[in-house]
Parts: C-alpha cells; structure tokens; sequence
C-alpha cells in the first residue's frame, strides 16, 4: 500500500513549499522568507484515506501520474512549451493538464493579490500538483520558481510520496528574454517602474542538475516538447505507462 500523498510531507516541509512557490508569471517576487506553518493544533481535521491505493487506480487507468516543473526567467518560453506538451501528451492518450501561475490567480488562487504573504499562499498550486500527480495525472506546472532550495524541496516531496518529478530549466539569455517579452515588464523593471523583478534586480538561482536543459533561443518548442516526452516515457522493466 503506497503512503498517502499528504502524510509524506512534514507541516514544516509544507512550510518551505509555501515560499517555493510565492512566484508569479510575472515575476517579482519578495525577500526569501521561511514561512512558518500555522500553529492549530486544536482543529478536528484528519487524513481520511482513500479506498484506492496508487497502484490500482494506475492499473485502472493505464497510466502513472508525475510532475514536470518548467522553470525560468520571465519571457523564457516556460508557458508556450508547457502548452504544446499539455496538447501532445492529451493527443497521445494521456491524461496531463497545465497549471500556469497566472492561470491559478483567475481562480483558485484569485482571492489573492501580491503580498509577500499572499504570495505564500500561492502554494495551492504546488499541492494541486502533487495531488493531480497522486491520481495519475501528468501535471505540468510553469512557474519562475527561483530559489534553488525551493524547487529541491518540491522534488523531494516528490521522491518522499514515490512519485516522478521531472524539472525543465528553460534557458535563454536574459537578453533573448527582454527581446520577446510580450508584456514590456523588463523594460519596467529597467525604469525603475517594477522592484523585484525576477532577472533585473532579483535573483534567479539556475538548477544545477536539471532533468533537461532548453535554451529557447536555439531549441524550437517542438524539440523542447520531444524531448521531455521522451524523459517521461517509462524504461525497461518499469510498469509505468509514458507517452506513445
């Protein structure tokens, strides 16, 4: 019997997500901060388990949930890849849906605005991740995601509950980025118009060891979206089912 999703995470790494994912598509973020959990231990709130262990509802449905973490500057092609994987691995058969920053704030999230601490909140996303994952679905979340700490944190949490965690640092050069961004931020950010925009007078901490590596400024989406399809598709001897 798998371990239960939730229960694998320890409230104080719950803590720690939190602040991994208080970025936005946009792409300013606060100073790095330790969230502490909210300390209520008098709520009547348990884990009620379900009658499906993991294995038989990926026997069920024929396939094996992960999450592919696409991270980068703003303007890096982070969301356009994600769109094309979403389409091709749905084209193929497979179950995946895309969890975009922005996209959450239009409404599970959009009670939120940009303080440091509603920025926190923007965790929801990182748990529906690994919850979408838990039931098999392939979730593919495009976030800036900065701090190196942070995006091994979500991985680990991954390993914790036995599931596939694949990041994808999409990266061009900053100039390629301010070239093609569509919402003029950078320019902003230059003016002094924005402060802590991710890039300009923000850190972004590159992963060291990514699953894969994609510079947009030479590599098609096309090519991006084969090859992280081709690192979902499960090896020999592994019951998982990948991409056709």
């Amino acid at each position: 019997m798998q371990a239960n999703l939730l229960s694998a995470t320890p409230r104080r790494d719950n803590a720690l997500l939190c602040e991994m994912l208080r970025d936005t598509g946009a792409g300013v973020i606060p100073a790095s901060r330790v969230i502490e959990p909210r300390r209520d231990d008098g709520r009547d709130v348990t884990w009620h388990p379900s009658a499906l262990d993991r294995d038989e509802r990926s026997t069920a449905i024929d396939q094996c949930g992960a999450t592919v973490l696409l991270t980068g500057l703003p303007a890096s092609g982070k969301s356009t890849i994600a769109v094309e994987l979403e389409r091709r691995l749905v084209d193929a058969g497979q179950s995946a849906y895309l969890l975009d920053g922005d996209n959450i704030r239009h409404g599970l999230s959009e009670d939120l605005g940009f303080s440091p601490g509603d920025r926190a909140e923007h965790i929801r996303v990182g748990h529906v991740a690994l919850l979408m994952a838990d039931a098999g679905t392939i979730a593919l979340v495009s976030l800036i995601s900065p701090l190196a700490a942070h995006r091994a944190h979500l991985r680990k949490t991954h390993e914790q509950a036995d599931l596939l965690f694949v990041e994808v640092f999409v990266d061009p050069t900053v100039e390629e980025c301010e070239r093609r961004d569509p919402k003029g931020l950078y320019a902003r950010a230059r003016a002094g118009e924005i402060r802590g925009f991710t890039g300009v007078d923000a850190p972004y901490e590159p992963p060291e060891q990514p699953e894969l590596r994609v510079d947009t400024s030479t590599t098609g989406v096309e090519q991006a979206v084969a090859q992280i399809i081709e690192i979902l598709r499960p090896r020999s001897g592994s019951k998982r089912r990948g991409p056709r």
